[in-house]
């Protein structure tokens, strides 16, 4: 047979790419959540909320629950009372976008709420992913800018401490806490391996890549809120996957990780002390003893001057008052800048959120259940952001919303 006789083999058609509706609204949440380390740039990334939340509506994937009502009600009165206390302020165009902005991350909260209601682990794996590596990337971005790597100084520092992308360190700091706890604990119980009897290159990329980045920036955010929030929420989540787990092989194992990750964790300490200006920092950062905490007109000191004040001013301060009327810069308290910033009536319903998220966090974290490790993670962490303002950091305060689903 010639060559000119012989027929070409059939090419195989090829095969069109098919993206399923929960595929893509799985997507849309993943980029979502990761955009939320982009605080410094404006418009915020996070203003795709609205596009998520419409993509998830209109698909029926979005649903509402009567025992979301407390919480619902709860940041409904907030706001109220942030727009009542705006009102002799309305022409004070910082006060009203703050309003605002407390408006748009209730909205928001109540999105990550309705969002967990269904199809919750799945989810929850996409916020955790998510989460994690846009953590990662802030935590580059700060270690670059800390390391003066290109230039990047100016841009991801600010007095020497790492910021990423975020305004302040003190906001930056707070934001690696949940994704920190959430690895580590993976790493404590056994569960970033998935299964497999040997750590995998994987599992390395998936956790433990993301894991050591965070905490070098936690570190060098030189955050002390957030470093006293991170060892409490760690302490609290190995007690209680400790005294949860029946298993004593389980147990021995949590035990195990829990003294190596100490000792690993020393060990970094020691290691970054040996750089001079990491060491004077650190020692500068980690006295309880700071000159603008103390005295009369120290920020403890205005906080109590505020009290009397707050108690005969029923409308509060007005939003971003709190320097003009007390006299010092803002308030360094959620539970001080709620009562100056949203009234008595929003002051109140902050501590009613705080108070009923604490509530369900926790008999959630008590039950047994097939997401009984995501409850012990939703339920504890962000109990002990509540003490930051997490209007800074929309997606803590969107996280801590999930424990009502």
């Amino acid at each position: 047979m010639s060559l000119a006789s012989t027929s070409a083999p059939p090419v195989a058609a090829a095969r069109p790419i098919v993206v399923s509706a929960a595929g893509f609204r799985s997507w849309m949440l993943w980029l979502f959540v990761f955009s939320g380390s982009f605080v410094k740039i404006e418009p915020s990334p996070w203003l795709l909320f609205p596009l998520v939340a419409l993509i998830f509506a209109a698909s029926g994937a979005l649903s509402f629950h009567r025992a979301l009502a407390p919480f619902v009600l709860a940041l409904a009165m907030l706001n109220v009372g942030g727009l009542a206390s705006v009102t002799p302020w309305i022409f004070e165009t910082r006060s009203v976008t703050f309003v605002l902005i407390s408006v748009y991350m209730a909205a928001t909260c109540i999105f990550f709420a309705c969002l967990a209601l269904d199809d919750t682990k799945a989810r929850l794996d996409t916020i955790k992913s998510a989460y994690a590596w846009s953590a990662a990337i802030a935590s580059i971005l700060g270690l670059l800018g800390y390391f003066d790597v290109g230039g990047a100084k100016e841009l991801f520092t600010r007095n020497d401490r790492a910021m990423g992308f975020f305004k302040d360190p003190n906001v930056f700091g707070p934001f690696l806490v949940l994704p920190l706890v959430w690895l580590a604990d993976d790493v404590i119980s056994g569960a970033w391996r998935g299964g497999a009897r040997r750590v995998t290159l994987a599992a390395l990329w998936r956790t433990m890549t993301p894991l050591l980045l965070i905490i070098m920036g936690m570190f060098l955010s030189m955050s002390r809120g957030a470093w006293g929030v991170v060892v409490a929420a760690m302490a609290t989540t190995i007690l209680l996957r400790f005294f949860l787990e029946a298993d004593a092989r389980a147990r021995a194992r949590i035990v195990t990780m829990t003294l190596i990750g100490v000792a690993f964790l020393a060990a970094l300490l020691v290691v970054a002390l040996t750089i001079p200006a990491i060491s004077d920092l650190f020692a500068q950062r980690a006295s309880l003893d700071q000159e603008y905490d103390g005295g009369a007109m120290g920020r403890f000191g205005g906080q109590l001057r505020s009290i009397p004040l707050l108690l005969a001013s029923p409308n509060g301060f007005g939003p971003l008052r709190f320097p003009l009327v007390v006299g010092n810069e803002d308030p360094h308290n959620v539970y001080i800048n709620a009562f100056a910033a949203y009234g008595w009536t929003g002051g109140v319903a902050y501590f009613a959120l705080v108070a009923m998220t604490l509530l369900v966090g926790w008999r959630l974290a008590l039950r047994k259940g097939p997401i009984a490790r995501w409850r012990c993670r939703c339920g504890r962490a962000p109990s002990f952001t509540s003490c930051r303002d997490c209007r800074s950091i929309p997606i803590t305060g969107a996280i801590s919303s999930c424990s009502w689903a």
